[in-house]
């Protein structure tokens, strides 16, 4: 592997329609070697959640973004949802603007359906696509009860506060199998017993437990479209995520495109290192995802 110095990063604005785009280039442009960049999303995540994972690929030049209206994207469409299509566009427009061809993308939770979406409508802008536990409800077998689960987060976190709303969501994500009378007749979670204050803060736009995001949950994927383009797409699964809503919605998706998911190791946040108090295990993650993509070949 050559090398490339990690302290050349460089961060853009780029006005698309409705929104300016902050976007950061890690390394050079043409890339070293010859390889795509390496081009890392995520939602409701921003860039920053991706500091670890893009540390362990010094040798690479690593793209990383802010959704709109999330971190240092504003929006000027007068909107507040978040929408896969839209944010697809975002994204064909960031890998466009630094002229460096196509891409190889690693997405995650959202942005896994987002990255699906942007290969089914610009299928030349990504050569290799590893989606990581894209959370899509209409795959699922017991889509109305997840639909439901869904709902009653958001009706949590509108009636008592982020930190109810919060434990609300812990406890669907992770819930092991389909959502059955037992989960819906379980007591309401305690915010406090995930070290959580049980105080309301006032905030009703969290774009995680308020219904801003549902668009992205209730994406369908085009099969057809992504089996028609050029692309490799491997769905991705954390090994401990199995029989958990994403695990679920990661082994549906991979099915639905005639394929078994491909398991990462740690969790649905198993790339990250310190960032969000959520660790995974970022070293032993990047080393599967360069074994997907190639890279130790």
């Amino acid at each position: 592997m050559g090398d490339v110095d990690t302290a050349m990063m460089t961060t853009h604005m780029l006005e698309t329609a409705g929104a300016n785009i902050a976007y950061d280039v890690h390394g050079p442009l043409p890339t070293a070697g010859g390889r795509p960049p390496l081009f890392m999303i995520g939602q409701p995540m921003d860039a920053g959640g991706f500091a670890t994972l893009a540390s362990h690929f010094p040798d690479r030049t690593v793209v990383t973004y802010d959704p709109r209206g999330l971190g240092r994207s504003t929006r000027n469409d007068g909107r507040v949802d978040h929408a896969p299509t839209v944010q697809a566009g975002d994204v064909h427009a960031v890998i466009e603007a630094p002229g460096a061809g196509p891409v190889e993308m690693f997405a995650s939770s959202g942005g896994a359906v987002t990255a699906l979406a942007l290969v089914a409508a610009y299928p030349s802008d990504v050569t290799t696509l590893v989606a990581h536990e894209p959370p899509l409800i209409p795959v699922l077998p017991d889509a109305e009860a997840a639909e439901r689960a869904r709902a009653a987060v958001r009706d949590t976190y509108q009636a008592k506060g982020s930190h109810a709303g919060m434990a609300a969501f812990i406890a669907m994500t992770s819930w092991r199998g389909e959502f059955t009378s037992d989960y819906f007749t379980q007591p309401e979670p305690d915010p406090v017993l995930f070290g959580m204050p049980a105080d309301d803060d006032g905030s009703r736009d969290d774009p995680l437990l308020s219904d801003r995001s549902w668009a992205v949950s209730s994406y369908r994927p085009d099969a057809a479209a992504l089996a028609a383009a050029p692309a490799r797409v491997v769905i991705a699964v954390g090994e401990e995520s199995l029989g958990t809503f994403t695990g679920r919605t990661s082994l549906a998706t991979a099915e639905l495109l005639s394929q078994q998911a491909t398991v990462f190791p740690s969790h649905h946040g198993g790339f990250l290192g310190g960032e969000f108090r959520y660790a995974g295990q970022p070293e032993a993650f990047a080393r599967k995802l360069r074994d997907v993509l190639g890279d130790n070949n």
